[in-house]
Parts: C-alpha cells; structure tokens; sequence
C-alpha cells in the first residue's frame, strides 16, 4: 500500500493558564466528569504555570522522527494533530488535504488496546476527516506497540537507571511499581474483541520490563490518575495506596516505572513526581520514579519500523526480530473494537 504522509496523532494539552479549562472540557465532554474534579486537575496545571509538557514533546518527537526517516530514506512527511488542543486533528487533516496527501498512516502516542487508548483515536480521526468534507484524506491507525523492543528497551534502562539510584544494601527490601492509567472496570473488561485487552497487554509489558531489568525483584501492576465519578469502578490498586500497602509489608525503597506512557507529561509529573513522591516521603518510602521513552532512538526508530511494516512489501518480516522479545503483536483494527457499553 502507497501512503504520502504520517501524521504524529496525540492527546494535546494547555499551553497556557487560559487553556487549562477549555482543553479540559474538550478532554471530559460527555462523561460526567464533576465539574469539582475539572477544578482539581485544573489545579494541578496551574502548578506548571498552566503548560502541560506534552506538546513540547510532541515537538521533539515530530523532530527526531523526522530526522530519523530523512536519515533511513524513508521519504515520507510528518504531520502532526492532536485530540483535545491546537494543533487540533481536524486542522491538520485539512492541512493534509491542501497539500495534496490523499492516503496517510497515523502514529498515535499510546501503546495499548481499549477504547480510550485506541478505538477513540480511531473515532477521532474519523470526526477530523468527517469535520473537513469528502475530500479528507484517508487515515489509517498504525498498530499498538505495547511489547515492541523499541517500546520496551527504553523502559528496561530507566528501571535499571532508577535502581541504581537506591541502596544497594536494602535491595532485599527493594520492590518494582509498574505503574499506568486507571480506566473504568466496565471498559477495562471490555477492551478489545475478547474483553481484557488493555490490562493483559499492560500486564505483559511490565513481565517484559522486570525480566529484562530486574528478575531478582518482585514488582507489581498498579494504577494511577483516575478521573471518573465515585461511583464507577475503575481499576485498582491506586499507587498512592498501594505505597501505604508495600511499607506495611517492610518494603523500603521502590522504583516505579510508568509503563502506561511514552513520555513525561503531566499524569507522570504531577500524579507520580508530586503526589506519590509526597506519599513516599510521608512513608519514609525511598521513592524514585524511571523514565519514559520519549526520543530516545529505539523509540524514534520504532516509529520508522511500524511505518515500513505498512509501506514495505516484505513489512512482515520487519515483525521478526532476535533475542527473547516476544513476535510483536500483529494486531490492528480487532484491538480497536469498541467497548460493550454496559445498559
């Protein structure tokens, strides 16, 4: 298949203290979020002067990316939309549109199957395209890429980083926290076509990471930034209760490593960096927090890859790769189905 263009599809944030509302609304309409919770997390922006870090490392994504296909010959340009704030999706389709790209493959910067992780990508560019008329170009969703090497590698060196940070004496003591975000029960049991998706991709992931970095530690799977209404169920342990769980069991020091994210932005500095850091002081917990992807070059260069396997005739031999990495996952649209609502 012949595409013109890529297009870097991610969530968008507030670049400023007038955005933060108005993003957010765009990030929560029809969801019943309360409007007291859009005022905490609006709290929470307003802590970084009302800037959220993810459009800066959109920025040096799109760079490193496109650096990386002029470097491999891969002649393709790199667009770049978000869901909920400018560069809005529906600008850039239309953007696309005028110069002339009529089929193009979009990366978006979530690893996982499940509707919001996904299926609501795919529902986005649909409303982009939709939003700019019958002449919008065609749009289709690359893959997750949840037990990609690229993906993966990058978590391993932030954990065994992050470790190194801790004492060495206490590593008997010393437990992993794979950390991610907290969705509703009713979506996470639905998520893709058999249902449980999202977690057993997460639950894999973090398998891979602490078998490559840390195979003597125990670790756990726990969740963070919930935003729902109190009477949904969403996915637990939360991390700042699971902290409170862990020095009751005479752990003294973790590393916790957020393996739901490709990049630092406010869910990893503010529900990690602040909140939880404060509940590990509190505790007397050593606390230290592994890095993300974000441009490191098996990460950009897995970018590349995932657009060869769509572009390329012999793109599935890209799939194959050696060492103890399992064969990528091959799926694409089936791991976007949409959730069974619940009545």
């Amino acid at each position: 298949m012949e595409y013109d263009a890529v297009v870097l599809v991610s969530f968008g944030g507030p670049e400023g203290p007038d955005d933060v509302l108005p993003f957010l609304q765009n990030v929560t309409r029809g969801r019943g979020v309360p409007p007291q919770r859009l005022a905490e997390v609006a709290e929470h922006y307003q802590h970084f002067g009302g800037v959220s870090p993810i459009n800066q490392q959109c920025r040096d994504l799109l760079a490193a990316v496109r650096a990386d296909f002029a470097a491999n010959g891969l002649d393709l340009p790199v667009y770049w939309g978000n869901r909920n704030w400018h560069p809005m999706l529906a600008d850039t389709v239309a953007q696309l549109r005028d110069d002339g790209v009529r089929r193009a493959l979009a990366f978006a910067t979530s690893a996982y199957g499940g509707y919001s992780s996904c299926r609501q990508y795919q529902e986005d560019i649909s409303a982009a395209r939709a939003a700019v008329g019958s002449d919008a170009p065609v749009i289709e969703k690359i893959r997750q890429f949840w037990d990609h090497p690229g993906f993966v590698e990058p978590h391993v060196d932030a954990v065994r980083t992050a470790l190194a940070r801790l004492d060495p004496a206490r590593r008997d003591s010393t437990r992993l926290v794979f950390t991610a975000h907290s969705i509703p029960v009713p979506a996470a049991d639905s998520a893709g076509p058999h249902g449980g998706r999202y977690t057993a991709q997460l639950a894999e992931t973090a398998r891979l990471v602490h078998a490559a970095a840390a195979p003597d530690l125990p670790y756990d799977l726990v969740w963070q930034s919930r935003s729902g209404p109190p009477h949904v169920p969403w996915l637990e342990p939360d991390i700042n209760d699971h902290l409170a769980t862990l020095v009751q069991q005479g752990v003294t020091g973790v590393v916790v490593s957020p393996i739901g994210f490709v990049s630092d932005h406010l869910e990893v500095v503010w529900d990690l960096d602040t909140e939880a850091l404060d509940t590990a002081k509190q505790l007397g917990l050593d606390f230290v927090r592994a890095g993300t992807p974000g441009v490191d070059p098996r990460f950009v260069a897995m970018v590349r890859e995932l657009v060869r396997e769509r572009t390329d005739p012999d793109g599935a031999a890209l799939r194959r790769r050696l060492g103890e990495l399992p064969m990528w996952d091959t799926c694409a649209t089936v791991c976007c189905v949409p959730p069974r609502r619940p009545s």
